[in-house]
């Protein structure tokens, strides 16, 4: 019989619980199991001592009997002194794949003929010589003080003139 130190899932719906259990390997995640030797509880800080919890001398024991630890709880037994765990290393896992590398190369490509374009049309007008706007031929507006509407003689907001009487 293959035994396996597992993680074995409890808690409710997006709150996981796990205990830490020695099971045959062919026993489902949460079914049937041979010994608790532990609990872990995700949710709790991570320099929480009550993050972990596990009895030392019972992993000892299934380990001296055989018992392959999963990885997540390698790294457990591997924090308690336990047995040794060695680290892992994957140089690629950080490293874009094919199609992004593609797609990274046809942006670069895009901007550089962008580049160019604009750099070529900034030395063409630098090249040629500057065009004065007609200013002589277009009459000049005063943008300073804009006008005001002149209000309409029949309307209340008309103002009465300076020799007008006013009626009672």
């Amino acid at each position: 019989m293959a035994l396996s130190i597992r993680l074995a899932r409890g808690g409710a719906k997006k709150r996981p619980y796990y205990r830490i259990v020695v099971a045959d390997s062919r026993s489902p995640r949460d079914g049937r199991f041979i010994e608790k030797i532990g609990t872990y509880n995700p949710l709790l800080a991570k320099d929480s001592p009550e993050r972990v919890k596990l009895d030392n001398e019972r992993a000892s024991h299934w380990l001296s009997v055989g018992a392959q630890p999963s990885d997540r709880v390698a790294r457990f037994l591997d924090a308690a002194g336990l047995k040794e765990r060695a680290a892992r290393s994957n140089p690629n896992k950080g490293q874009p794949g094919d199609k992004a590398k593609e797609r990274a190369e046809e942006r670069a490509t895009k901007e550089a003929e962008r580049a160019e374009a604009a750099a070529a049309a900034a030395a063409e007008a630098a090249d040629k010589p500057a065009e004065e706007a007609p200013a002589a031929d277009a009459p000049s507006e005063d943008v300073s003080a804009p006008t005001q509407p002149e209000p309409a003689e029949g309307s209340d907001d008309a103002a009465p003139s300076e020799g007008a009487e006013k009626a009672e």
